[in-house]
């Protein structure tokens, strides 16, 4: 497993490396990722899923701010539903802690690790060095590191890729209200 990983990174940074950040109106070219079961994860094959995909960006799992946005996220799935949106959480986070992130929280979308950043300089997201946390989860006390630490920051791309939304002033705990009021009013 943990050579898929590396091997997956790898050509992430390889193909990442060279594009220059999307604009709103342009195509988000395609990228891999591991999720949080330790799944590959590619950007063409999911964005068929839906009409459209909802791209949260998000500093760290267990946090105050980001499980509240989590949580709304997953409480509002029949909504994201009705407005055939599909929902993908992003952060820096290891793939284990995004995976004990979704156990935890009971979260019903995919979460993708960023540990390089890569993903949020494709879409010119600010971050800065990752951290570690010491979390409490199951009655075991556990160090949680990530390899960057992405702001909170929301795009939602078209079926075709496109990017039609994005929001660098993003409110954790009203995010999903506000998205979904845009899908609404399209």
């Amino acid at each position: 497993m943990r050579q898929l990983t590396i091997f997956l990174a790898l050509i992430l940074s390889i193909n990442l490396s060279t594009r220059a950040q999307v604009s709103l109106g342009e195509n988000v070219p395609n990228f891999v990722a591991i999720d949080q079961n330790g799944s590959k994860w590619e950007l063409k094959k999911e964005r068929r899923a839906a009409e459209y995909m909802v791209m949260y960006f998000y500093p760290a799992a267990f946090t105050g701010g980001c499980t509240k946005q989590a949580c709304s996220y997953r409480d509002q799935e029949a909504e994201f539903a009705k407005v055939n949106a599909q929902v993908v959480g992003i952060s820096g986070d290891k793939q284990s802690t995004l995976e004990l992130f979704t156990l935890e929280n009971q979260l019903n979308f995919t979460l993708l690790s960023d540990e390089s950043g890569e993903i949020a300089n494709l879409f010119g997201v600010t971050q800065k060095e990752g951290t570690t946390i010491q979390r409490e989860i199951r009655g075991e006390t556990l160090d949680l590191t990530r390899g960057t630490t992405i702001q909170r920051w929301t795009f939602i791309l078209d079926k075709k890729g496109m990017l039609i939304y994005k929001d660098t002033e993003v409110n954790a705990a009203e995010d999903s209200d506000k998205v979904i009021e845009f899908l609404k009013s399209l």
